[in-house]
């Protein structure tokens, strides 16, 4: 009998290990699968993407609203990022290789963010239908965001496309003749409308998904997020249209010599008076060959 059992196909069990019969000894073996991270980390991209664009959109708001100070303000700004504060002379190309980082930027936010997107008019259907069904906010925060992102897919390039390849017509005279008599207003104002949205269910969103800002009472967090994001939206709204009628002001003033660019006046009657540029400020003001 004892020796059957050990000439047996079946093996005998070692001390602590589970058994297995026959039925499973005849299951072919896989290696254990592992799940790629791949996903998780083409979202945690994602974010950081979107962070550092709403970071840029933040930054850019402010620097085109100086128009609100006065030209002068604006121009000097603007000549700044030329490098006229470290240069020589303004270098409109500096400006055409930061907008290039962004639009580099910009376009991997795009290509990741239509990782989600429904990819098939049956897929839009099942998720409108859920959509429907659920009537959950954050669902339709999410439908926003989407819709307002297809849409600067295409007003935002527009912008970029301009700034890279035209960086020297970045002025107070300049701007506001590209907007009213170049016609790009009703451009910029849909442009205001999409980005401050998206931006601002875009800040929500990460730091609803990676716990900012919540403290201990998750609700209570989530309606202060609610609230910030509102007043955010609110705020660079009404920022934006200020600053855009400001910029279409100047331009039904200059209409009549558009083209012309702005010069100092200041920096003006100094070239005048010594023959030469002086000092930080007309550095700061001034255009290549001025």
């Amino acid at each position: 009998m004892a020796s059957s059992l050990e000439q047996s196909t079946v093996a005998r069990p070692v001390s602590g290990e589970p058994t297995m019969n026959a039925a499973d000894a005849a299951l072919p073996r896989h290696p254990r699968l592992r799940a790629s991270r791949w996903p998780a980390r083409l979202d945690l991209l994602q974010s950081l993407s979107g962070l550092l664009l709403a970071l840029f959109l933040i930054a850019h708001m402010f620097f085109v609203s100086s128009i609100l100070i006065s030209p002068q303000a604006f121009h000097t700004i603007a000549r700044f990022f030329e490098g006229a504060a470290f240069l020589a002379e303004p270098r409109p190309w500096i400006v055409s290789c930061v907008v290039g980082v962004v639009m580099a930027l910009f376009m991997l936010h795009a290509w990741l963010a239509l990782r989600k997107f429904p990819a098939s008019f049956r897929q839009y259907r099942i998720f409108i239908e859920h959509k429907e069904q659920l009537r959950h906010s954050e669902t339709g925060l999410w439908w926003i965001q989407l819709w307002t992102g297809f849409a600067l897919f295409f007003l935002a390039s527009v912008h970029l496309f301009g700034m890279l390849t035209q960086p020297e017509l970045i002025g107070p005279y300049e701007s506001a003749d590209r907007i009213w008599t170049g016609n790009m207003w009703p451009i910029y104002l849909l442009l205001l409308f999409a980005v401050e949205i998206h931006g601002g269910i875009g800040l929500y969103r990460l730091a609803l998904k990676w716990g900012w800002l919540q403290g201990a009472d998750p609700l209570a967090g989530r309606r202060r997020l609610r609230i910030a994001r509102t007043c955010f939206s609110l705020f660079f709204l009404g920022l934006g249209l200020v600053t855009l009628l400001a910029y279409v002001q100047l331009g039904i003033a200059h209409a009549d010599r558009a083209g012309e660019r702005y010069v100092p006046h200041k920096a003006s009657s100094r070239l005048a008076e010594h023959g030469r540029p002086g000092g930080l400020e007309f550095a700061l003001s001034r255009r290549p060959g001025e």
